[in-house]
């Protein structure tokens, strides 16, 4: 089964905000890029077999080898924000498919490292590859003052969507209150 990219969307509006090509168009852009990537996502874990946590998992793993560091289940455990048994049901299923093998932890003989296999990395590569380096060849188009505007921007937007709003929504006249 294939899972194709949606088609790219017609903004007849701003959302709910009335507007053109300044804010709203890169607002309508940005949410255009976000349904892609989603869909890419879908498509790989479809592609590799796999559920969205093992696909954030298997990366984790891949980019800590890359860096010389090791992993401990405990520290997936936290970076992933499930709970150990969810994290060894995970490594479970990781380690049957041959995607993860455990390994002795080199100072804690009751720890383990876990390490993401060659062969995991093969697939990865494989499957984003192309992705990976279309996307490359985008970036690698901008000049540094575009390159510095994007980063500036998507730096910003990220802090925008990581705070968390410590105010309630004024509540309607005309609804019942919550609960």
């Amino acid at each position: 089964m294939s899972i194709s990219a949606p088609p790219p969307l017609n903004h007849p509006s701003g959302y709910w905000y009335e507007g053109g090509v300044g804010a709203v168009g890169v607002l309508n852009a940005l949410r255009d890029y976000r349904a892609a990537e989603a869909a890419m996502r879908r498509r790989t874990r479809s592609s590799m077999g796999m559920g969205e946590t093992d696909l954030l998992a298997l990366r984790y793993l891949l980019e800590a080898q890359k860096a010389g560091r090791q992993v401990t289940p405990k520290e997936l455990s936290i970076r992933l924000g499930i709970s150990s048994a969810s994290t060894t049901t995970l490594i479970d299923r990781l380690a049957k498919t041959g995607h993860v093998v455990r390994k002795p932890h080199p100072k804690d003989r009751r720890a383990l490292i876990l390490e993401a296999t060659r062969n995991s990395d093969c697939e990865v590569r494989a499957t984003l590859g192309e992705m990976h380096k279309r996307m490359k060849d985008v970036a690698d188009s901008l000049s540094e003052e575009e390159a510095a505007v994007v980063v500036g921007f998507l730096s910003r937007m990220r802090e925008a969507v990581d705070k968390i709003d410590t105010h309630q929504p004024e509540q309607d006249a005309n609804e019942p209150p919550a609960g």
